[in-house]
């Protein structure tokens, strides 16, 4: 016997997923988890048996519901199913898959959609942290056709816009939460920062790299891999992540400086696997760091208070508008806003065993 479940496939961003009212969904955890596993085809690397993409980024989920939070529209919870494990985390947000949030939302009825456009609240449950989003609603209906385009996906859409309230330190306990704008990990000078993601920058230089070579590139070179998690698994502690050997966060960013007119161009593991572009959140996090001086970036992108800041990834560039206040020392962000795109692929049922096999 199957199980229907349903379901509607978005392209957020530059990533894809499964997007489910939290009422459908089972209520423990565990038993939520193996349903999804089952739904994406996990754990295996092709995901032939499922939904999903063999590849992090399409293999995401968001649990959308109606918010108690008298600050929030909405709540949303995002869930990143992994390829090859049997493992669902909700150690880290998604800005990306955030921006089908908003038309999701108001298409299942959990949002009343306005005249021209609609403002949404979304409290991220992962971090507690509040998006406002603005989606295009001409005519009351959510529109996915315009002519805003973002690096990493074909064609046009309509805009949705994301602001983000107060995510600096939301999954770190502060912006810099080692307290320094650079520490020293395995004679390595990096950045660990949280402006909504957790990310640790280095110098691609400092790693025997130009940062601008291929995803799979960097994907193939063993020994670069191992460097690269020796230092995650170092900085997960003093990031007050605890142990991330099982964790997506913190996110790994080699930088270099910038070659098509941006502040800094980046490639990022997100863990283990190489972003074909940069996640949203991520963006946030890199933007903020190259206007703290003494980071990594800000030595790579050079002196900068804030505006709007492309940063380089293989397929393009990510604009973030994003600004810091020192007070005294301690640096605090009073906006990062951006751009995204989304678009419904399909909506209905997804089938999973009765005994979640």
């Amino acid at each position: 016997m199957q199980i229907a479940v349903p379901t509607v496939v978005m392209r957020g961003g530059t990533s894809k997923g499964l997007y489910f009212q939290l009422d459908d969904l089972p209520a423990d955890t565990a038993e939520r988890d193996r349903l999804l596993l089952a739904a994406m085809g996990s754990p295996d690397p092709r995901q032939i048996d499922g939904m999903g993409g063999a590849h992090p980024l399409t293999s995401k989920v968001a649990v959308v519901s109606k918010s108690a939070d008298g600050e929030a529209d909405i709540d949303y919870l995002f869930l990143q199913v992994f390829v090859e494990k049997a493992l669902v985390s909700d150690g880290q947000n998604c800005g990306n898959i955030l921006a089908g949030v908003g038309p999701y939302a108001i298409e299942q009825g959990l949002v009343a959609a306005q005249a021209g456009e609609t403002t949404i609240r979304i409290r991220m449950l992962n971090s507690g942290g509040i998006a406002v989003v603005t989606v295009n609603t001409p005519g009351e209906q959510v529109s996915y056709e315009g002519g805003a385009c973002i690096d990493g996906v074909p064609g046009t859409a309509a805009p949705v816009m994301i602001d983000f309230a107060d995510v600096a330190g939301s999954n770190c306990g502060a912006l810099l939460p080692t307290g320094s704008a650079a520490d020293m990990i395995d004679g390595v000078e990096v950045t660990c920062i949280d402006n909504g993601m957790p990310v640790v920058l280095m110098r691609a230089a400092d790693l025997g790299k130009t940062g601008y070579e291929a995803p799979d590139e960097l994907e193939s070179d063993e020994a670069l891999k191992a460097r690269v998690e020796s230092i995650r698994q170092q900085v997960g502690p003093i990031m007050n992540l605890g142990d991330v050997t099982e964790k997506t966060v913190p996110k790994m960013s080699l930088i270099a400086p910038a070659q098509h007119g941006g502040v800094v161009a980046t490639r990022t593991f997100i863990p283990h696997r190489v972003h074909q572009s940069i996640g949203v959140l991520g963006a946030a996090s890199v933007a903020a760091a190259c206007c703290i001086p003494g980071s990594v970036a800000q030595g790579i992108a050079g002196d900068t208070a804030g505006g709007p800041l492309d940063v380089e990834h293989p397929t393009g560039r990510f604009t973030v508008d994003i600004n810091l206040r020192d007070d005294n020392g301690e640096y605090r962000v009073t906006r990062s806003a951006l751009l995204r795109t989304a678009r419904k692929l399909m909506d209905g049922n997804v089938y999973v065993a009765g005994g979640y096999e």
